[in-house]
């Protein structure tokens, strides 16, 4: 029953961790030149 245990504390620390990095990965500023290529883009969308 404890290695079931610790499997379980284990996954739940993977899930977590995982979790945090994806959502820091989400919070991050999207760089300046990315940013112009966007609007790069949307503007030919729109004149077409």
């Amino acid at each position: 029953m404890k290695q079931t245990n610790d499997k379980a504390k284990l996954q739940a620390q993977i899930d977590e961790n995982l979790k945090r990095v994806y959502q820091e990965a989400l919070d991050e500023r999207l760089p300046d030149r990315f940013q112009e290529l966007l609007e790069q883009l949307r503007d030919k969308e729109t004149t077409k």
